[in-house]
């Protein structure tokens, strides 16, 4: 589809030579003898670039390009003029021109100044598109209550400067919530910096984090920033942050509430202006009780808590992560996509998926790559080994009378199984389970108590 450009000029002989000299090129050309026409013009074809003489009769250049982009705020538009001042050129790239062309005009400066400025036009829009992906890369998937009190909590924390601490199991998708964070903060513009604190050697953490000076032990040969100076003005994130010695906590300890640190082997005080969040698949307070984790730290990162849910606490979620794991599988591989059937998505919503989310988007994977049809069945999904599947609805009550004659009977049989099958899950402990149940404590005892359910072991 050809570029659409908009010539506005007073003189004649200049709109026909512009017409000729574009439409030989492969434009779409429009023109217009003053503003007021141009504006019109404008409106009913939203043109793709305008070429705007500064001196016409009536509305001049320059307002007509100060309404233009209040009309348009995206339109390109490259001035021309016969009186060019330096003042007028600074004014009009103020309002927003791309480009500032003095008569006689020079055919060759035109189409070069047409192209760049159509060029980048594309860039811009090619970059509002990378934009939306990364933001939907950056977006929780789920519609189970506790991931939309997850988003509602990443949404009030983040415009915030607020540390925050993410807990939850290994693949539930901790650093996703943390760039989730980052993404809808004042400083999404700026870096976002992540450190695994478990897979680096004790030896070396002090050095990745805060950077060392040339000469500070043997290896190092010239100045290297660490992941703090890094992540200036931006989001540190510290990852498996439970792994950290007690020495290094002290200093991550110290920046937090100072500001500034100094480099392995060096002097100079750095300050930085970083947001902290971190994570961990470890209980911290058991690790406190230990001597392991400092408290103080604790409560300097634990400002704003979250707990991101394992897979198996939003199993209504499983058939819309499949859909977004093949859609993000066939983007980046660019082959013709499958489906899932209704059976296959069956079966995947009745395991437990102790790797959580990254387990299920790599088993989905391994299916699309290995199943020759487009359509996926149940047939085509492989045994999920270490996963039990949920239970089965009893058919006799659970003093193993007569069977189960009534849907209230049914119900209540099931809510018992599901109930204990979720304190399994739990150690038995009530408030997280009602946590995870989405029941109040209260209630949960009630129901505990009329199934006759044993929390004594």
């Amino acid at each position: 589809m050809s570029k659409t450009i908009l010539i506005v000029d007073d003189e004649k002989d200049i709109r026909t030579s512009l017409t000729g000299i574009l439409e030989d090129e492969g434009y779409t050309v429009l023109t217009a003898e003053g503003g007021v026409e141009a504006l019109e013009c404008a409106q009913q074809e939203l043109p793709d670039l305008v070429l705007l003489d500064i001196w016409m009769p009536g509305m001049d250049g320059l307002e007509t390009l100060e309404r233009l982009k209040a009309l348009f705020p995206q339109i390109t538009v490259i001035m021309i003029s016969g009186h060019g001042t330096i003042e007028t050129a600074v004014r009009a790239t103020k309002l927003g021109a791309f480009d500032f062309i003095e008569k006689p005009l020079s055919l060759d400066k035109v189409l070069i100044s047409v192209v760049n400025a159509l060029r980048m036009k594309d860039l811009s829009v090619e970059n509002e598109e990378l934009k939306r992906v990364v933001a939907n890369e950056y977006e929780m998937i789920g519609s189970a209550p506790v991931m939309a009190r997850l988003r509602e909590q990443i949404v009030r924390v983040a415009p915030t400067t607020a540390s925050v601490l993410v807990t939850g199991e290994n693949g539930t998708g901790k650093e996703l919530a943390a760039r989730s964070i980052h993404y809808y903060s004042p400083r999404h513009d700026r870096p976002f910096v992540a450190i695994n604190c478990a897979a680096i050697p004790e030896e070396l953490i002090e050095s990745e984090l805060f950077g060392h000076e040339k000469g500070a032990f043997t290896g190092a040969t010239a100045q290297k920033k660490g992941k703090f100076d890094l992540a200036d003005g931006g989001t540190l994130f510290l990852d498996e942050i439970a792994d950290m010695s007690l020495r290094t906590q002290a200093k991550v300890l110290r920046i937090i509430q100072e500001r500034c640190f100094e480099r392995v082997g060096g002097t100079r005080l750095v300050t930085v202006d970083v947001r902290i969040i971190a994570a961990t698949n470890k209980a911290l307070d058991e690790e406190i009780s230990l001597g392991r984790f400092r408290e103080d730290l604790y409560y300097r990162l634990n400002v704003v808590p979250f707990r991101v849910p394992a897979l198996r606490e939003r199993r209504e979620d499983i058939p819309l992560l499949v859909q977004y794991f093949v859609a993000q599988f066939y983007r980046r591989e660019g082959r013709e996509p499958k489906t899932f059937q209704p059976e296959a998505l069956g079966l995947l919503a009745r395991y437990d998926w102790p790797g959580n989310v990254r387990e299920l988007k790599n088993i989905v994977e391994r299916i699309l790559i290995m199943t020759p049809g487009r359509a996926i069945t149940g047939a085509d999904v492989p045994e999920l080994r270490g996963t039990q599947p949920l239970p089965d609805v009893p058919d006799h009550r659970p003093d193993g009378g007569q069977p189960m004659a009534t849907l209230r009977e049914a119900r209540e049989g099931f809510e018992r199984e599901f109930i204990i099958h979720r304190l399994e899950e739990n150690d038995w402990n009530i408030s997280r389970t009602a946590e995870v149940i989405e029941l109040e404590r209260s209630n949960l005892h009630r129901k505990i108590k009329s199934y006759g359910i044993d929390v004594r072991k």
